[in-house]
């Protein structure tokens, strides 16, 4: 069997799961958002934060409770690197430093896990399992709850009520990713991934020394990385290493993990509106741009550019065998088209537009399918900049769901789409301008500025994936990266929950012959164009000086 045709069929497979798993987890996703029964183990919950599950809260209380929330999630994480060393099953590893504990607070917390340090070789069982395995579960199950309360906006009118956050929450835990990473995780240490809380062994002689590693929960820990859209990898070669990503079906079924979340919480945003087709054209959308993307990904790695690529059969540098060029490229897209930042391969190490295509893909706002929850409300963000644009055509004031949209609402959504750009080329443009973090790249030229360029896209778009190459464990980067990722999380929340707030206080407007249709074809094909022209203006002068200049060259 050819690679391509290997490649193809991995795809094929990854759709037919999708595809079967799309129904039940989306209607029962939508069920446990609308019940209003509370599980024992919950109660217990409520109790003890001293919370009112059956309290609504307007846009202002739910926010304050979001962020509270993340505060204290950072404050604890940053607490708990910092006493490593006086903390039992440490493994004899140090307290993390300042800077870098600061980085990696934000990086869990805001749902982004970018790391900058070899996870084998600083992070002991308890600040694995205890610290970043916990926010693996809560900053995913505050995404979910932030999009469910954009949703309720749609559904509910003459009403500033937005559901409750801590009830949210609690429920996203417990009912939807503790049962789901239970299985997934059986699923992985039957593929080989290990589980346990061994300490550090010496596993024999490499290149003159003695190799060392340590077990732990990685299983676990790898399937909320997933499933959460998290990222942050147990060890230092993240899912490339064997211990989390053993083999061949083990690769696919993190790919599954990585996307089901995402795709099926259109089926949510449908059952809860009133509209399955709504959601099937939210859903085409972003079928659409990850096929694509996909597509793309597939034909420039496996593009023959010179005698070594025709050897090995494509683009191989810094791949896996024993997941080929489909399974990277696969892996690839799915984690920088979410906010994953998981990776199975070296970003760095694909070809020039290999590298661009997954640069725009977070550059598009992780929205095809997108993040836990985040991936659904910056579609529906661009979805109402669609429908300003179609209004603006046709000189009709914009319409969705039932609800207009007047001037708050487009401020509103025009804010949540400059904030990521803004942090993005800001942060890029200081650090090529200072002469100390440039000593920080590998590469010079187009490649270098492409690894600087990544990382803030990958900090502020809360993904979290290393283009390799950088040394960003220095205190500038630690410090930006740390800012961007926190202001890229939160800022955005501030103007979804108060589009939501709009949103609900507002009556619906009956449909007429003049009423945009947002359930067919012609809307999924205005929606993708608009997402791609507004990426397209927005970034093109940057990925010009890296990816696409470097793309050119070779």
């Amino acid at each position: 069997m050819s690679p391509v045709l290997a490649g193809v069929l991995q795809l094929l497979a990854l759709m037919a799961a999708l595809a079967l798993a799309y129904r039940p987890l989306g209607d029962h996703m939508a069920r446990v958002y609308s019940s209003d029964k509370h599980l024992r183990v919950e109660k217990w919950i409520y109790k003890g934060i001293g919370a009112n599950p059956n309290a609504e809260m307007r846009w202002p209380a739910y926010l304050r409770g979001v962020l509270a929330f993340s505060a204290v999630s950072v404050l604890f994480l940053y607490l708990l690197q910092r006493l490593q060393g006086s903390l039992p099953g440490s493994l004899g590893f140090r307290s993390i430093d300042p800077d870098q504990a600061f980085n990696t607070a934000a990086s869990f917390v805001a749902n982004t896990n970018w790391q900058s340090y070899y996870g084998e070789q600083a992070m002991g069982h308890v600040v694995q399992t205890g610290g970043l395995a916990v926010q693996n579960f809560v900053s995913a199950a505050v995404g979910i709850a932030v999009a469910v309360a954009l949703v309720r906006g749609f559904a509910r009118s003459r009403t500033g009520e937005l559901g409750n956050f801590w009830a949210d929450l609690v429920r996203g835990v417990v009912r939807i990713l503790i049962p789901v990473s239970v299985i997934g995780a059986l699923i992985l240490v039957a593929c080989g991934a290990i589980q346990n809380f061994s300490g550090i062994h010496e596993v024999g002689q490499f290149m003159g020394g003695t190799q060392e590693w340590n077990g732990g929960a990685v299983a676990s820990q790898e399937v909320i990385k997933e499933l959460g859209t998290n990222g942050g990898g147990y060890f230092n070669a993240n899912s490339a290493h064997p211990f989390e990503n053993p083999n061949a079906f083990s690769n696919l079924f993190e790919v599954f993990l990585i996307l089901v979340i995402p795709f099926a919480l259109t089926r949510t945003f449908g059952r809860m509106v009133g509209s399955l087709r709504q959601g099937y054209a939210i859903l085409a959308t972003m079928v659409t741009i990850w096929v694509g993307f996909t597509a793309l990904m597939m034909w420039t790695e496996f593009h023959h550019g010179g005698p070594a690529f025709d050897i090995a059969g494509g683009a191989m540098e810094g791949k896996e065998t024993r997941f080929g060029i489909g399974g990277s490229a696969i892996f690839s897209v799915a984690t920088t088209l979410t906010s994953t930042g998981a990776v199975n391969s070296f970003h760095s190490s694909n070809t020039g537009f290999g590298g661009g295509l997954d640069l725009l893909g977070m550059q598009l706002g992780e929205i095809a399918p997108g993040g836990t929850g985040s991936g659904l409300y910056g579609m529906l963000i661009m979805a109402i900049i669609a429908v300003f644009i179609a209004g603006l055509m046709v000189g009709r004031t914009p319409e969705y769901l039932g609800k207009k949209i007047g001037t708050r609402e487009i401020k509103l959504a025009a804010c949540y789409i400059l904030i990521t750009p803004a942090l993005v080329l800001g942060f890029t443009a200081v650090s090529m301008a200072l002469p100390t973090p440039k000593d920080s790249m590998l590469n010079s030229g187009a490649h270098g500025f492409s690894e600087i360029l990544y990382a803030y896209t990958s900090g502020a778009n809360n993904n979290g994936s290393a283009f390799a190459g950088l040394s960003a464990d220095t205190n500038w980067f630690n410090t930006t990266i740390g800012l961007a990722m926190l202001l890229g999380r939160f800022l955005p929340m501030v103007f979804v929950l108060a589009l939501a707030g709009s949103l609900a206080e507002q009556k619906p407007i009956p449909a007429t012959a003049g009423t945009l249709r947002t359930e067919k074809p012609l809307f999924t094909g205005l929606l993708v164009g608009s997402i791609m022209i507004i990426t397209g203006l927005t970034y093109f002068p940057a990925l010009a000086l890296g990816p696409l200049a470097e793309g050119l060259a070779s």
